[in-house]
């Protein structure tokens, strides 16, 4: 379980920052940064990938409770442009720039931390490690899923409530039959191919 010890080194307000959304055929990536209380900690936090739907959905609403937040997004059009990893660099970047502090540290899930001005530490494993990643794996994953079953209204066919815009085979048979929508990476591989068979 993760623990609060990369915080505890630090004398002052430390941000976890975390993405969801790297890998989907469609939608924008989403970061999230948060502060913790350390007196107000909610219980069970972890990786967002170790909980269930419903159980990140509470945890999310004890965070806006307790937990100084920002969260920042990447659109499609910034990740055909910027590519993948970039586009997620400037979501990271905007979830530090929304929150109501600025933190003395920054801990960035994975083994890279964007170009900033911000004192920061890479954590690889980070979600698994750190309570504050963790907390915000939580937060960007729950707040991009919620984007994506709105998207699935607007454009039913892809299964994105259920899949969130990842490749499944239902997802991408759909885009070989419907063509792909405007929340579809093109840059990406099989959203390409289907751009091409139009």
């Amino acid at each position: 379980m993760p623990d609060f010890r990369f915080e505890s080194a630090h004398a002052g307000p430390v941000a976890g920052v975390d993405e969801a959304g790297r890998g989907p055929l469609a939608g924008p990536v989403v970061a999230a940064a948060v502060i913790l209380d350390p007196d107000c900690i909610p219980d069970g936090i972890d990786d967002s990938k170790a909980l269930t739907a419903i159980r990140r959905a509470r945890l999310h609403d004890a965070l806006l409770g307790c937990a100084r937040i920002g969260v920042g997004v990447a659109s499609v059009e910034e990740i055909d442009r910027l590519n993948i990893l970039w586009a997620s660099m400037l979501a990271m970047q905007r979830a530090v720039d929304a929150l109501p502090c600025a933190p003395v540290m920054v801990l960035v899930d994975g083994n890279r931390c964007p170009d900033w001005a911000h004192r920061s530490q890479a954590v690889v494993g980070g979600d698994a490690k750190c309570l504050s990643i963790a907390a915000a794996s939580i937060v960007a994953k729950h707040v991009r899923d919620g984007m994506m079953i709105e998207a699935d209204v607007l454009h039913p066919g892809y299964g994105w409530a259920s899949n969130k815009g990842y490749g499944s085979r239902a997802h991408q048979e759909a885009l070989r039959t419907l063509g792909p929508t405007p929340l579809h990476r093109r840059s990406f591989a099989p959203v390409a191919q289907a751009w091409l068979e139009l």
